[in-house]
């Protein structure tokens, strides 16, 4: 018969040991820390570990703290570090510790009315979040013959876009326009109207005030109760600008995997590119348009093809990417590019805005490259119809201003004069206003048969002048 505290030694031990071996399995790479060798502006150079791109290191300062960086490059046995926080207090030989994993966002109901940073941290006074669900940063890939094709009107409660370039549920569409051209309003007047089970912003490296003045004026709090706010401003580091789009999608592809709705709003993209820029000029990757490196093309397209429909029985994001011309120069290559791989365009004219017009939408350069898949061929013939007015009365409208041009002379002409008060009219719209899909389709074919009837009148009373003219 064994001794009983021999027996009970043994299993001691074996739980012990059992015990090492759990933490042995858990921690199956020892951690082997670096030192830092160089800092030169944003850019931290670390010797002595190794990490893959995109893990974690953290680099102990002088005062003990931990600053968070990512890996973004590497040269022989050197390692590029860009910071995802704030720098102060480093030293040279720094103590540089890998954590072993990549950037990760934080995703679940929990997130609905709350406003978050880049790094997913709360901006709110509303306490911790209690998210428990994690997903990659950088989402994950669909198979483009899984996605449900875009078949479905999307509302966003703005009649020049319902009528004029209707959006598709699930498409994603560009909002070009300069600085102080009313891009901001815009966005705010679909954020309220746009018929959508969730909303997710992400306001990236614009200015701190405005997310203060989004959230409060623009949102308020009966739109914030369905909304997630991603706020990344100027003064962030360019990867926690990064990191704030891509949170901003990956909390929006959750809610599509869970069969949502989902409206997603970037403000903007080309910060999200000149982010890229900073961060690929600083490790030594050689500029090519226009001083943006290859990699800012190559991010552009990763970054918006997560947006859209998903697989089958699943949710559908609707994106609205900002892009910012700079100089109302349309030919920029961020604005080039975006044209590219978006499914459409919206543009904001700085002479409408100019003259108070709001939103300033430039219908003849706005198009929706899904509309004939999603409206009947008599709204298309109407669409062509405004277009042709509206377009008409633009290309000749310095001679009309000068007084150079003289009644009767085109009866289309002439037409696009009488009309050219009620279409901008029908382009405008208050802030507080809403228009709902239909109720813009009556408007525009009330619009366009009075036209038609105008238009037979004046063509009547010509006839009748010419009938009584002498011989």
């Amino acid at each position: 018969m064994s001794d009983p505290l021999i027996e009970q030694a043994r299993l001691d031990w074996m739980t012990a040991l059992a015990r090492v071996g759990s933490e042995a399995r858990r921690h199956a790479r020892p951690v082997v820390e670096g030192v830092l060798t160089r800092m030169v502006g944003l850019t931290l150079e670390a010797v002595g570990c190794q990490a893959p791109i995109g893990a974690r290191c953290d680099v102990i300062n002088a005062g003990g703290e931990r600053v968070e960086t990512e890996v973004v490059g590497f040269a022989g046995d050197r390692l590029y570090l860009m910071p995802t926080s704030e720098v102060r207090g480093l030293t040279p030989n720094a103590r540089v510790i890998p954590t072993h994993h990549g950037s990760d966002a934080q995703v679940g109901p929990e997130l609905l009315g709350r406003v978050i940073d880049g790094r997913g941290r709360p901006l709110d006074d509303r306490g911790p979040l209690r998210a428990r669900q994690k997903v990659a940063l950088a989402g994950k890939e669909i198979n483009p013959l899984a996605r449900t094709p875009i078949r479905d009107v999307l509302d966003v409660g703005v009649r020049a876009i319902n009528a004029l370039c209707p959006i598709g549920r699930g498409q994603r569409m560009g909002l070009f326009a300069g600085s102080g051209v009313g891009k901001s309003i815009l966005l705010g007047m679909m954020t309220r109207y746009t018929a959508a089970d969730i909303v997710v912003v992400g306001l990236i490296g614009e200015r701190g005030r405005e997310v203060k003045e989004f959230v409060q004026e623009i949102l308020g709090a009966q739109g914030l109760r369905k909304a997630v706010v991603v706020a990344a401003p100027a003064d962030a580091s360019p990867l926690s600008r990064i990191h704030g789009a891509m949170q901003a999608t990956s909390i929006a592809e959750y809610f599509r995997d869970q069969g949502k709705n989902v409206l997603l709003l970037m403000d903007s993209l080309t910060r999200f590119a000149q982010a890229q820029r900073e961060i690929a000029l600083a490790i030594g990757e050689p500029p090519a348009t226009k001083g943006y490196p290859p990699s800012v093309f190559a991010r552009l397209p990763q970054l918006v093809e997560r947006a859209g429909n998903g697989a089958r029985n699943a949710g559908s994001i609707t994106a609205f990417y900002t892009v910012l011309v700079e100089g109302d120069d349309h030919n920029d290559p961020i604005a080039d590019a975006a044209r590219a791989i978006l499914d459409g365009h919206i543009v904001l004219s700085r002479q409408l805005a100019d003259v108070g017009l709001y939103p300033a939408i430039d219908i003849e350069s706005s198009i929706s490259r899904l509309a004939p898949q999603i409206t009947r061929p008599e709204q298309q013939r109407q669409i062509q119809q405004f277009k042709r007015i509206y377009g008409l009365y633009q290309h000749n409208r310095d001679l009309i201003s000068v007084g150079a041009y003289q009644r009767g002379s085109d009866p289309a002409i002439d037409e696009a004069i009488r009309m050219q008060p009620k279409l901008i009219e029908f382009i405008a719209q208050d802030i507080e206003q809403s228009f709902g899909f239909d109720a813009s389709l009556a408007e525009l074919d009330a619009l366009l048969a009075s036209a038609a009837d105008e238009s037979a009148a004046a063509a009547s009373a010509a006839s009748a002048a010419t009938d009584e003219a002498p011989a």
